[in-house]
């Protein structure tokens, strides 16, 4: 959708990583004061991420932001107040089947498991574990699918590997699993959910229980896992440091995440008086 004049969101959803974050992991002061003034106003915002709310809730917190929260890419819903929303996920005896073939079939590859609290590695001091912790201002926890009740659910498998192995692997979990729902959120992870899952359904489900319409929301992403999202609202914006294959299909592509892209966009769109 090309930019409008004047365009009064009734809610607006970001993405975390490379969108809402600048490349020092923070958000910038002009970014968090325009969101601060939207909130102000009555506008719903919400942080719509692959991130677990463990790896959310720190800026959330730094930010002193009230908003909801869609983790996992939409499996799972949180309100202001934590409170769970919604939540969809894999089944234990499910998820052992996917890390058997990410063990046999993609060796140079790291699985992660998350419940809705939990971040399970094999091995935390694998170098991608490490980088990622970091990241995330979160600490994984060493131990197999045995060690969760069988009462949780797996709410994501994440995948982690060098970018050269990305494709291959992507492809061949496709293969394996043509049920799940499996999205890159970077050239190097891959998000594998429960079946339907993506924020775009996560959006219009958000959207739905506060009687919002979709037409009168704005989303900012930057990856591909962010499309959906992207191409359901009323203005989707594409950030500047978005892969050049994605900004070939984007109108409405804004500054990157170092340059402060969300306030732009809303300068661009007359979202800020």
């Amino acid at each position: 959708m090309k930019p409008l004049s004047s365009f009064k969101p009734q809610a607006v959803f970001s993405d975390i990583d490379g969108t809402l974050l600048t490349s020092e992991h923070v958000v910038s002061p002009l970014t968090s004061s325009a969101i601060h003034t939207l909130t102000d106003q009555g506008v719903l915002f919400t942080i719509s991420s692959a991130r677990s709310p463990s790896g959310i809730r720190p800026i959330i917190k730094k930010n002193d932001f009230h908003c909801c929260t869609i983790a996992f890419s939409g499996a799972l819903i949180l309100d202001e107040d934590q409170n769970i929303l919604y939540e969809k996920g894999i089944s234990i005896s499910d998820a052992s089947k996917i890390i058997d073939v990410i063990e046999k079939k993609c060796p140079h590859v790291t699985w992660n498991v998350f419940t809705s609290e939990d971040w399970i590695v094999k091995d935390r001091t694998d170098p991608h574990v490490i980088h990622e912790e970091t990241v995330v201002e979160t600490t994984s926890i060493e131990g197999s699918l045995q060690s969760l009740s069988d009462t949780l659910m797996v709410d994501k498998i994440l995948c982690m590997c060098d970018s050269e192995y990305m494709s291959p692997s992507e492809t061949l979990l496709r293969k394996y699993f043509p049920e799940l729902s499996i999205a890159r959120s970077s050239d190097s992870l891959l998000e594998i959910m429960a079946g339907g899952i993506n924020k775009a359904e996560a959006v219009r489900y958000l959207c739905d229980l506060r009687k919002i319409p979709l037409t009168s929301t704005i989303a900012f992403g930057d990856n591909y896992n962010d499309l959906e999202m992207l191409e359901a609202v009323g203005c989707g914006v594409l950030m500047g440091n978005a892969p050049s294959e994605l900004q070939k299909h984007f109108s409405f592509v804004t500054k990157s995440n170092d340059q402060d892209g969300i306030f732009q966009a809303f300068k661009e769109l007359g979202v800020l008086n």
